[in-house]
């Protein structure tokens, strides 16, 4: 890689850091190299490389970030390209840090809500990273809730060094257009009509996203927290209203970061869970923060990282302890159970199987659930058992369970009961019956195809890898011809 020309002052904070880190500079250059792997980038770094970087010389590109984050998961602490005196770059770890403050972590979330509503399209290619699970996860475990998130007055903030301002102004659609009376400014006072209105937005997004997929109206989402949510964490508001302000961002933020996972932009998603779960602890709220643990597991599970999904559902369940409402407790047995049936874990899936069934039944009528736990009832259990039996090819058991979840979901779950459909198709033809489930997933593939939902392609694409053995067959054939038909 072309590199600049050296610099006459010696790196002592590097040399200090690799001191510190136990790295001989072969070991720091082979790390490096692993790292960017990770990301797609042919990286053919060596101990003279590194010699280079001691001596003063400045990598290029997303390099200095990769190094900082060599350290970061050798010294278990957040280290910045800056911290080891290199220079500043536009870092592929952006967006992975749990913010020290909620003024830091507005303009974290902010910044990628800016990327992403704009042109940016190399931010929905980043790759998922297990290792960028381990800091935030352990943060928010042992972080507290901040003590004061209330803005009486917006200061003047001159920006780090290198660091671009974070905008003052929410941007109009239309930059050409002034801004009108009816429009926020900045330091605008935050009211209880502005919180209602985001709640009204996240049951909306969340509902076009349940019936449509995540790729229907996920820009318009973002859009959304950019020009109209940003303005409002950047306004005046007092303890009480800030709290439920900055659980709106959580929820809102997890929510775009759904609806990238389910478009296949894990990256980015990955980066929007983060973020979700510092706002959560901005929040005081710690049931919605293992929530959030809950999502980046069922993430990871997707992506086949089945030990870090056990992981985060560990941390959620101790992080919220005994205090959260049963269906909440639910929520988070039933999510460690899929990522035990994802390692082949039998006795610890059903275990955890067991723990969720039995948190369920312990929910009364009249109980206060949190607004956003309330999708999850039989129907749902029933879908996560489905799940768990199938990936253990347990399939009779897979196959009751995805049938009770299909009886019990509303039609307005479009995509979860596509889902249900591919298990019981995928049930069906491990019992060997191969006619009822190729209609299954005919079925399915009709549903999909009307969706903008990369994980329900997938779904279906799955279904068909495994009817490979049979592909001779006429109910294949059939199978085949209807999904042609589809186009």
């Amino acid at each position: 890689m072309t590199e600049r020309p050296a610099q006459r002052t010696a790196n002592r904070q590097l040399a200090a850091l690799i001191a510190e880190a136990g790295f001989s500079n072969a070991g720091l250059a082979r790390r490096v190299d692993q790292l960017g792997l990770e990301h797609g980038l042919d990286l053919r770094y060596d101990k003279t490389s590194v010699t280079r970087w001691l001596r003063g010389q400045q990598p290029r590109g997303t390099t200095p970030a990769l190094i900082a984050e060599v350290f970061t998961r050798r010294l278990g602490r957040r280290l910045t390209a800056q911290d080891l005196g290199l220079d500043a770059c536009a870092p592929v770890y952006a967006g992975l840090e749990f913010a020290g403050s909620p003024e830091e972590a507005v303009d974290i979330v902010g910044g990628l809500w800016r990327k992403d509503s704009g042109s940016h399209a190399e931010l929905r290619k980043i790759a998922f990273t297990p290792a960028g699970l381990v800091v935030p996860s352990r943060d928010w475990l042992i972080g507290r809730a901040d003590e004061k998130v209330a803005r009486t007055e917006v200061p003047v903030r001159i920006p780090a060094q290198g660091r671009p301002a974070p905008p003052r102004l929410a941007v109009p659609l239309d930059p050409s257009r002034r801004r009108t009376p009816a429009e926020r400014g900045p330091g605008q006072k935050v009211s209880g009509g502005d919180l209602a209105a985001l709640r009204s937005v996240g049951e909306l997004f969340r509902s076009l996203d349940d019936r449509y997929g995540g790729g229907h109206a996920r820009q318009a989402l973002v859009r959304y927290l950019e020009h109209e949510l940003e303005p409002m964490l950047r306004g005046t508001y007092g303890e009480q209203t800030g709290r439920r302000l900055f659980a709106a961002a959580a929820d809102l933020t997890r929510l775009a970061g759904w609806t990238s996972y389910d478009i296949a932009a894990h990256g980015l998603a990955q980066r929007y869970f983060v973020q979700a779960l510092r706002l959560s602890q901005a929040a005081a709220d710690r049931a919605y923060g293992s929530y959030v643990l809950v999502t980046m597991s069922r993430q990871a599970v997707y992506l086949g990282h089945g030990r870090e999904a056990v992981q985060l559902t560990r941390v959620a369940q101790q992080g919220v302890g005994s205090s959260a409402p049963p269906v909440v407790q639910t929520l988070l047995h039933a999510a460690e159970a899929r990522a035990h049936a994802v390692l082949g874990e039998v006795r610890a899936c059903t275990a955890a199987l067991v723990r969720a069934e039995r948190a369920l039944e312990a929910a009364r009528p009249g109980d206060e659930v949190p607004h956003w736990a309330r999708f999850f009832d039989e129907a749902q259990l029933a879908d996560e058992f489905g799940h768990c039996h199938r990936d253990l090819q347990q399939f009779r058991a897979a196959a009751q369970h995805a049938e009770r979840s299909l009886q019990l979901r509303a039609p307005v779950y479009a995509r979860s009961r596509l889902f249900s459909r591919v298990v019981l198709a995928t049930a069906r033809l491990g019992l060997g019956e191969l006619d009822q489930a190729c209609q299954l997933a005919a079925e399915a593939a009709g549903q999909a195809a009307e969706m903008r939902s990369v994980r329900a392609t997938e779904y279906v694409r799955d279904f068909e890898r495994r009817l490979e053995p049979y592909r001779d067959a006429a109910p294949v054939r059939g199978y085949r011809d209807k999904v042609a038909a589809l186009g």
